[in-house]
């Protein structure tokens, strides 16, 4: 160690500086709730992800912006709230040229400028798989994101700054097949469901099949922090694994309740660099961070000044910010289906407010209703007169204005406590820190997106989807 401390002084304060910068590493999933063998899911196995939380920091309360794929990108791969930047539309932008507000720029330009690869890694040597590359911003860019898609070429682009994303937990494929990767499959007898699901048959296999598919992600992970010790990369290499949003489910994926902010996180910082002041192996941690907190801490663990507009916060190391009291999230149109929804979490309590709310919680969205087999046996217990409690609340004719739960007594959100005396004080707060965030933020989605955007996504979706869905429902 010394001799190689000798020769990085004699080669001056350029080489120095670079040796001892981190390379960071995310490992992203894709639809993924909190659901780890760590935070004691039934029937979910994950040693690898178990491991990396008993060595590094697990994150107990992280929440994503938005819950759907594009516009939680879009806020992550900014640091800003994609209601700011007008990224909050479900893939919208795509073609017109739409950029970035002035100021705001990709994290990735502000790597680059600092001496860092940053890489979006798709080809692994020797592996069986690939990464999928995704990035679905609801934004063009003037330069290349990533400057390879290429593991071989991290070792000699140190530092480097790289993701990984992951399909396994997307449906699709690799969902459909993730019981058949890994050895223990969960049994659907043992899962616990929801209880805004319906204890059926069906239910519990699509339910078990998603912790098949996060256990086959586990294995997955285990091979990339396998080849990062083979590498030689493990010891300069700060890991965050966390996922784009909530799980691919009814009342999940698209919904800004916890079922579609929550999401996983955990931070492993390598025994070579430094370690933060507190740091403890093992940990966990119940602050509240945003997912645009990723962007700006990663950002500062790279020894690199927060951009003056990004809206995420540092959560770890010396320039850490005081923690949260709140964390926002917003939901607008997805694919056809327009709503309008923002929300605001304490420690306890999660506020709702529907800008729509004539409109039903099942309003029309094909692509819900061709991928998710339980929305079918829902519909059918449903028009059976079989559906009650808080699975048939999903078939309301309309929704709440606003909505308040006790995350404390009530996890799983189904008792809305909106109209309680005995809560007034914690709606009233709720409501006004929301109010405050839409103004501070300047949330675009107060405009409405012209009707010829609804139109082309109502036609592309019919065009999709439709005729599937007839021949299924023919069968």
């Amino acid at each position: 160690m010394i001799r190689l401390l000798v020769f990085v002084s004699l080669l001056g304060p350029a080489v120095a500086q670079e040796a001892s910068r981190p390379n960071v590493l995310w490992l992203i999933a894709e639809d993924m709730g909190p659901e780890l063998g760590c935070l004691g899911t039934p029937e979910c196995r994950t040693p690898n992800l178990d491991r990396l939380a008993s060595k590094g920091r697990l994150f107990t309360r992280a929440f994503t912006v938005t819950p759907v794929c594009s516009t939680s990108r879009s806020s992550l791969m900014t640091g800003m709230y994609a209601t700011t930047i007008g990224a909050h539309n479900h893939r919208s932008h795509r073609g017109d040229g739409f950029r970035l507000p002035a100021g705001v720029e990709l994290l990735t330009s502000h790597l680059r400028r600092e001496g860092y690869t940053p890489a979006n890694i798709r080809h692994v040597p020797e592996a069986d798989w690939r990464g999928t590359g995704k990035t679905d911003w609801n934004f063009a860019v003037d330069e290349p994101a990533f400057d390879t898609d290429r593991w071989e070429d991290l070792k000699e682009k140190q530092p480097f700054f790289a993701q990984i994303n992951f399909p396994e937990t997307h449906r699709g494929g690799e969902w459909n097949d993730a019981h058949e990767r890994i050895d223990s499959p969960a049994d659907p007898g043992k899962v616990a469901v929801p209880p805004y699901y319906p204890d059926h048959p069906e239910v519990r296999e699509d339910w078990a099949q998603y912790l098949n598919s996060v256990m086959a992600l586990d294995a997955k992970i285990g091979l990339v922090l396998d080849r990062l010790e083979e590498d030689g990369l493990a010891e300069r290499t700060i890991v965050m694994f966390f996922a784009d949003h909530g799980r691919a489910m009814v009342r999940g994926k698209q919904w800004p309740y916890d079922s579609g902010l929550h999401v996983p996180l955990i931070v492993h910082w390598p025994e070579g660099l430094d370690r933060p002041a507190g740091w403890t192996e093992g940990t966990r941690d119940d602050r509240l961070v945003a997912s645009i907190d990723i962007t700006a801490t990663t950002l500062a663990l790279c020894g690199i000044e927060i951009p003056m507009l990004m809206q995420g916060r540092v959560f770890l190391g010396p320039e850490a910010a005081p923690p949260r009291r709140y964390v926002f999230g917003a939901r607008d149109r997805c694919d056809e289906t327009v709503f309008r929804i923002r929300t605001v979490r304490d420690a306890r309590y999660r506020y709702l407010r529907n800008f729509y709310p004539e409109r039903p919680f099942l309003q029309l969205n094909r692509y819900k209703e061709w991928s998710y087999p339980m929305l079918g046996v829902m519909r059918a217990l449903n028009e059976a007169g079989r559906l009650e409690g808080p699975p048939a609340v999903l078939f309301a004719p309309r929704r709440p204005k606003e909505e308040l739960y006790d995350l404390e007594n009530d996890p799983h959100e189904i008792r809305n406590l909106a109209g309680s005396e005995e809560h007034a004080r914690e709606l009233e707060r709720l409501r006004a820190a929301l109010d405050t965030w839409i103004v501070e933020t300047n949330d675009q989605g107060r405009f409405e997106e012209p009707p010829e955007v609804i139109a082309e996504w109502e036609t592309k979706m019919k065009k999709a989807y439709d005729a599937k869905l007839k021949r299924r429902a023919e069968k």
